[in-house]
């Protein structure tokens, strides 16, 4: 259903590093018929409400966005720690080689809003997880996460599921 989204997305071999496909969506977000595409796609997939979309930087933040003008709900950005003006919450999480940390801001999120997380691409899954832990931290309800690609032999999606998480995706590409 999605070979249309797919072949918008072009790959990218040996970057960043040898050995690494990369799937580059700016192909995608140059067509307004895929674009708009996607997104109806992503809305549709929605299970409810939600009060928040949340997207973490900086792809996220374009399908975010988009997504709350038809779900009549707000945007909440998931930035790296320092980026934000004023009082924040924030969570580490692990790299391949170290850790990072991302941040809301504290009064970002009221305790009980319905939030939909949502990024272009899941890979080991490591900042979607930190965002969800994050979001819970400030109180939000958080069940459903969204995807433009998942890269499912790194086995991300898998581990968000495990944290009662409902995850979609558009399209799925084999390998890393």
């Amino acid at each position: 259903m999605n070979d249309d989204l797919k072949a918008l997305i072009r790959t990218i071999p040996d970057f960043p590093k040898p050995g690494i496909q990369f799937r580059d969506i700016t192909t995608l977000l140059l067509s307004p018929h895929g674009l708009a595409t996607c997104v109806a796609r992503m809305v549709a997939a929605v299970d409810g409400p939600v009060d928040l979309v949340a997207g973490v930087e900086a792809r996220g933040f374009l399908f975010a966005a988009a997504l709350a003008i038809p779900l009549q709900a707000g945007v909440l950005l998931i930035r790296k720690d320092g980026k934000l003006p004023g009082a924040t919450i924030a969570e580490d999480y692990a790299l391949e080689y170290g850790t990072d940390r991302i941040a809301i801001h504290a009064d970002a999120c009221a305790p009980g809003a319905r939030v939909l997380l949502v990024d272009d691409l899941i890979a080991t899954g490591g900042t979607a997880r930190a965002a969800v832990r994050l979001l819970r931290k400030a109180g939000a309800v958080v069940d459903q996460a969204q995807f433009v690609v998942d890269l499912p032999d790194l086995g991300g999606a898998d581990l968000l599921r495990a944290e009662d998480i409902a995850v979609t995706s558009l399209v799925a590409f084999p390998g890393h």
